[in-house]
């Protein structure tokens, strides 16, 4: 019998036709499952339809996982793998537990000795980070920066340090209706010969990236407006 089993399934980056991003195998596993962790039932239940249109969701089981998930709820939602069934978490954009809630359950399989099986899937921060031309070897990923203006700068000016000390490229996410935002905000902090890597709506329709000097960056104007963007820093 196979060992009960956590796998992480990825999912499309936005409206990307899943066969264009997602192995067939993919597919043959989640037919396979009736449990999931996910961030937002809905979307998981059109994700899994989308996947496999013979699926019949109705006998689904689904555990919600997301900020409001108290810590207590969430060791309880891997008891099927103590019962012998194997259990899916899929992340409302890309690949679980990668800037994502789901790497708290993760983390309490590992402690428990659960089997977990990653699935091939798109990450917008690699994907970002192949087509940018920065280092691949040294990078780190931050997230969002502080929101407080001066801690931001702060924050900011220390991490464009590293990329000059340690080689080391910097990687960031913002709320996509901040992204013109964090764009002037780069251009104002940082050195000008500092490079930016613009990354949206990848693998999508309408796909941009684009990396320039941020002296560069002060004359082009794209439109950012609510676009899932990644931004990288090198020198």
């Amino acid at each position: 019998m196979q060992t009960a089993t956590l796998y992480l399934i990825p999912v499309p980056l936005g409206d990307t036709p899943i066969d264009r991003v997602l192995p067939p195998y993919n597919r043959e596993i989640i037919a396979s499952l009736t449990c999931f962790i996910v961030e937002n039932v809905r979307t998981a239940r059109r994700f899994l339809k989308r996947s496999n249109p013979d699926i019949d969701i109705d006998t689904l089981t689904f555990f919600t996982l997301n900020q409001h998930t108290p810590p207590a709820e969430v060791s309880g939602y891997l008891a099927p793998l103590e019962q012998g069934r194997s259990i899916g978490i899929i992340s409302e954009a890309g690949c679980p537990a990668i800037a994502d809630p789901g790497a708290d359950v993760v983390a309490i399989a590992q402690r428990k000795g659960c089997r977990i099986v990653p699935l091939v899937g798109p990450s917008s921060i690699l994907l970002s980070l192949m087509a940018s031309g920065f280092n691949g070897q040294n990078f780190a990923f931050h997230g969002y920066l502080p929101i407080e203006p001066a801690e931001r700068a702060r924050t900011l000016k220390t991490l464009e340090q590293r990329i000059y000390s340690e080689n080391q490229t910097q990687i960031f996410i913002e709320t996509p209706y901040r992204n013109q935002k964090i764009l002037d905000d780069f251009i104002r902090t940082c050195r000008p010969q500092t490079r930016l890597c613009v990354a949206a709506d990848i693998t999508c329709e309408g796909e941009y990236i684009r990396t320039l000097t941020l002296r560069e960056w002060k004359s082009q104007h794209p439109d950012l407006h609510r676009k899932p963007c990644i931004f990288l820093l090198y020198k």
